[in-house]
């Protein structure tokens, strides 16, 4: 059949715990899960490769490091891989800030390789679209790598290049704030340059002739519709949600959603609490966490014995002033949103793991059955499923690497 049909009377929160979705379909659709290749498009676990005492071959939880994506979670989760993201936060466009930002992306970089490398048996790189499929039946995770912020490469867009050698397959321009590329959704100061700069421009054209796909989140809806228009092959949103269900800057209109879709784009759910709804304040939490990242210093820069010390006092923070989450519910109504605008062929899952993703009752990647079995609730298909999981963010590299490919057969004519 086409279609799994479960009947939700209740009405979205109470389907999975109605007595029409029977032991037997959890089982169903636990079954589907684990036949499909699941992927996200944002993995943001690079960070704690280089944080001293994280082993990502040993099983952790969110309660004991806040940690989201390990081994033994991804076996429990079904999930196959994904995306890895070399992170580095927006610093002064000065070029003091590129080199410095260029030694950060590079050292994250080879932390990817470095866990590739060192755990060979379980992990292994992908360039391809073809190579997902592959490494899933050597019974391994997927590895593809992506940049969030291309602050890092400078003015030298030749640095794109050396990345892409590295394995870049993915690219986003901007992060929390404007850059040497265009406008960020978030910046306080307002728009730059009402889009892409001349340089973001540039770097449209020079990911285009690599094979490297376009990435839109955190850019402001006038650089993404750039994107759209500038870019010859179909741009994603590794990790965004709609503004007709919460009106934040980092999320998308139906209008703009549309064009995406209409230019071949996708767009991948995000599960970033204060990006889902409107969160109460803490004054008192943000106080607490203002001091504390005062005092850490760097991460990667601390003895083990360091780490613990301030997890230890961030688990007092938590503790005393508690984080209100979004519920799996506030997720799943962005989700179900986009499916109905953009549809399954459009819409895939990049839930922001351990960059602060995470919803009640869905706060590490174990819990990613629960998406399958909600889709299957609400009627979507083997074959929707599987584009969201993983084929809609293949088709996008093969159409990235198609197009780079022309222009060098070009060439050689």
């Amino acid at each position: 059949m086409n279609k799994f049909a479960i009947s939700v009377c209740a009405g979205a929160v109470a389907v999975l715990s109605s007595p029409a979705f029977s032991a037997i379909d959890q089982r169903t659709s636990h079954a589907m899960h684990e036949e499909l290749v699941v992927m996200d498009t944002h993995l943001d676990t690079p960070a704690l490769l280089v944080q001293p005492g994280f082993d990502i071959m040993h099983a952790h939880t969110y309660d004991s490091d806040f940690s989201q994506v390990d081994v033994p979670r991804m076996n429990e989760g079904g999930l196959d891989g994904g995306f890895w993201v070399i992170y580095t936060p927006q610093g002064p466009v000065t070029e003091d800030g590129f080199k410095s930002a260029r030694d950060t992306a590079l050292l994250r970089a080879m932390a990817i390789h470095n866990m590739v490398a060192a755990n060979s048996d379980t992990f292994a790189l992908a360039t391809k679209p073809e190579d997902a499929e592959k490494i899933v039946a050597d019974g391994k995770k997927i590895v593809y790598v992506s940049m969030e912020n291309a602050y890092p490469l400078g003015e030298d867009l030749s640095l794109l290049e050396t990345f892409y050698k590295m394995g870049l397959r993915m690219v986003g321009p901007v992060h929390f704030k404007n850059n040497q590329f265009g406008d960020s959704s978030t910046d306080p100061d307002g728009p730059q340059f009402d889009g892409l700069s001349p340089l973001g421009e540039a770097l449209v054209k020079k990911a285009n002739e690599l094979g490297i796909i376009l990435d839109g989140s955190h850019s402001s809806d006038a650089l993404l519709e750039d994107m759209i228009e500038l870019s010859k092959t179909p741009v994603i949103l590794s990790h965004s949600g709609t503004k007709a269900v919460y009106d934040h800057p980092r999320n998308v209109d139906d209008a703009l959603l549309k064009k995406l879709v209409a230019s071949g784009g996708v767009i991948h759910v995000n599960a970033y609490s204060s990006y889902l709804k409107e969160l109460p304040s803490d004054p008192e939490r943000s106080k607490a966490f203002g001091v504390l990242m005062k005092q850490m210093g760097r991460m990667s820069d601390m003895t083990p014995e360091q780490v613990a010390a301030f997890k230890a006092q961030r688990k007092q923070i938590e503790m005393e002033h508690p984080a209100v989450k979004a519920t799996f519910e506030d997720y799943m109504e962005h989700f179900l949103h986009i499916l109905k605008v953009a549809g399954p062929k459009h819409t895939g899952v990049g839930a922001d793991w351990d960059g602060g993703g995470g919803v009640e009752t869905m706060m590490d990647v174990a819990a990613l059955p629960k998406i399958t079995a909600r889709l299957l609730a609400e009627g979507y298909s083997k074959e929707d499923l599987a584009d969201i999981w993983g084929n809609n963010a293949l088709r996008l590299l093969q159409q990235a690497q198609d197009y780079a490919k022309s222009l060098k057969e070009t060439t050689k004519e």
